[in-house]
């Protein structure tokens, strides 16, 4: 495999910056520094990375438990972006707070009027993790509905709904109470659980993401944000 595809998909970094490490002469195969991105890493060769070159890759992704209100991404006039949470009084654990003109685009929407879970990064690796077409990371919702819960409509939530002329991939649809559902998805159409729900005849009024693949939302108060951990991220490009 290319070098800078293999620093690509072993989570170290984006296509990008693994082009910038190597021609600055940071990376080594078997202990030979290589300044061509295209060199081929063969089975059994160790690559390694100068000492501070990690410390060179600014990407960081943040964790928030968005409320109700905000939305994820660059607002239209009259709205507030779930950036303006990026405060030291909001912030969980250590960290720095992010400079206000921060690039931190969201790793896949949170509409305004849903809650829970979000991703803000400029961690290439981690997007693609995310949100690439290739993904295979789950989400999961608790989502509060009215009207007439019954198992054909359950049936029809779980396969068979087809939005904008395209069929939509199975969904694990549980019932956890009455009027509360569980929704996990291996896809993020816009607005994908309400037109779902709207077109089996149920209305949500409550939307709440409580996990990406492999991290959940757990006790994170709402408003508040912290750093992705280390471990954490790992487990991200992993899963």
């Amino acid at each position: 495999m290319r070098l800078n595809k293999w620093l690509a998909h072993a989570g170290v970094c984006s296509r990008r910056e693994a082009d910038e490490l190597i021609a600055a002469g940071r990376v080594q195969i078997n202990g030979v520094t290589v300044t061509d991105a295209g060199r081929k890493v063969e089975p059994g060769q160790t690559v390694n990375l100068a000492d501070d070159a990690i410390d060179s890759l600014d990407g960081v992704t943040l964790v928030i438990n968005k409320p109700v209100g905000y939305v994820s991404g660059q607002p239209e006039p009259g709205k507030i972006p779930a950036v303006r949470l990026l405060t030291f009084a909001n912030q969980i654990g250590p960290g720095p707070v992010p400079a206000r003109d921060a690039s931190l685009p969201p790793i896949g929407r949170l509409d305004e009027d849903s809650h829970g879970l979000l991703l803000l990064s400029s961690d290439g690796v981690v997007a693609r993790a995310v949100i690439s077409p290739q993904s295979t990371l789950t989400k999961e919702y608790v989502v509060s509905v009215t009207g007439a819960v019954t198992e054909q409509a359950l049936s029809r939530l779980r396969h068979g709904l087809e939005l904008d002329g395209r069929k939509l991939k199975p969904a694990r649809v549980t019932q956890i109470r009455s009027h509360e559902l569980r929704f996990v998805l291996n896809e993020g159409r816009k607005r994908q659980i309400r037109r779902m729900c709207d077109l089996v005849g149920l209305h949500v009024h409550d939307l709440q993401r409580i996990r990406i693949g492999p991290l959940e939302l757990g006790d994170l108060p709402e408003g508040r944000w912290r750093y992705l951990t280390a471990s954490e991220r790992t487990q991200l490009i992993q899963a």
